[in-house]
């Protein structure tokens, strides 16, 4: 410690300077004060230097953040542990997909969507695959892709279409899906050369329409997951070899929390015909939603006619339209699909309009959830409410058309 020397008389002498340590400078009495400033300063100046040092480097970081997050591979997502571990499993390598679809010729090609082509293949065990070439062109093939990834460890189901494959090699984007050899049902529903359509007796339209219902509710409420597909349509239902019926396509779906009801965007995906009033409208979506789109299907199913896109156009040939004429003025058998030949119960085709008709009511909480559909079709002896006008009515007057949303309410 240093002493400074007192100015008072009879006050002992100083004690002896201290010897420096390891080449440090001595400092004794009144002389101390020249070496004590600079130390001072150096303590002071130093770390400050040091902290503005790293505050410039955190900026220039922060900077050129957005540009590195930029640049980042499309391979990267957002998942769980278990989900990364699952789908490095399901990896197969480009050389293999290369050679199952001959190089994705187009002889092999079954079809092409927004996301990108999807080709037929044949795996070296024989197994027969269906591979979805994402677009590079598509930042909606990216979204499908993360969708697909996310939700293909907690989702199985037999009314759910199986992703069993993924590459990410040489700037390719591919899931590789088992191939469902009746393919989409639109392809088969709305067949205008009715040859393909005639297969479609009405046990097996029935055997459809509950095995959608079940896909849907493990979707709404049995799996892990609260998913709401939001694209739910004929082109997206894919029919096994038994004509049994699989989901597919999750690109646009969303995972909702337990407790979560509704979401609202701004932007408005989906199929024209197949979308919810309160989500064309305001952007809200909910598994009310798909409830929706489903009650479209059924009343496709049933009648073998396309909805058209009403409330887009001044078409008053709207499904939707006709079917709630045909309901009120009880004359709904007449729009039963006529390939079926006439051979079918009607006791059961007028349950199926009659749900499908709830399910496309304009208030989303007049739809049944798909817990209770399933119970509708099971039991005749559920009594079920009487519907009102379907969510998007298209009403003639003189030689326009008005399309008016029926009962629809936040």
């Amino acid at each position: 410690m240093v002493r400074l020397a007192s100015t008072s008389s009879g006050t002992p002498a100083p004690a002896p300077p201290v010897q420096p340590t390891n080449g440090t400078p001595a400092v004794a009495g009144g002389g101390g004060n020249k070496y004590s400033v600079p130390v001072v300063v150096l303590a002071i100046v130093l770390p400050t230097l040091a902290a503005l040092n790293l505050f410039a480097c955190f900026c220039f970081w922060r900077q050129r953040r957005p540009i590195a997050e930029a640049k980042k591979p499309y391979t990267t997502y957002s998942a769980e542990a278990e989900d990364v571990e699952m789908v490095d499993s399901m990896m197969i390598d480009v050389s293999t997909l290369r050679a199952a679809t001959g190089d994705f010729d187009e002889s092999n090609k079954l079809g092409e969507g927004g996301f990108g082509a999807v080709y037929k293949g044949v795996l070296p065990d024989g197994d027969e695959i269906a591979v979805k070439r994402l677009s590079n062109r598509s930042t909606q093939g990216v979204e499908e892709l993360k969708n697909e990834l996310a939700l293909v460890a907690k989702l199985k189901h037999k009314n759910l279409v199986r992703l069993v494959g993924v590459c990410l090699e040489q700037q390719e984007r591919l899931l590789v899906y088992e191939f469902v050899p009746n393919r989409s049902l639109d392809l088969i529903l709305f067949d205008t050369e009715n040859e393909r359509r005639e297969q479609l007796d009405w046990g097996q339209r029935y055997k459809i329409i509950n095995g959608i219902t079940r896909g849907l509710q493990y979707l709404h409420e049995d799996s892990q997951l609260k998913v709401v597909h939001r694209d739910l349509k004929a082109s997206n239902i894919l029919l096994d070899a038994n004509m049994n019926p699989k989901i597919s396509d999750f690109g646009l779906a969303r995972i909702f929390s337990r407790d979560q009801t509704q979401a609202v965007t701004n932007s408005i995906v989906g199929t024209s015909g197949y979308m919810a009033p309160e989500y064309v409208m305001r952007g809200n979506y909910s598994v009310k939603s798909d409830v929706f789109s489903f009650g479209v299907m059924v009343l496709e199913i049933v009648t073998g006619r396309k909805n058209n896109d009403s409330y887009n156009s001044k078409n008053t040939g709207d499904l939707l339209t006709i079917v709630w004429e045909h309901w009120e003025a009880g004359t709904v058998m007449e729009l039963v699909d006529p390939s079926m030949g006439g051979s079918f119960p009607e006791g059961d085709v007028l349950r199926c309009v009659h749900i499908g008709l709830l399910c496309v009511q304009g208030d989303p909480a007049a739809r049944p959830v798909m817990s209770s559909v399933v119970m509708m079709l099971g039991t005749d002896t559920v009594t079920l409410q009487a519907p009102s006008k379907p969510g998007f009515f298209a009403t003639k007057s003189g030689a326009d058309t008005a399309v008016s949303t029926a009962s629809v309410q936040e």
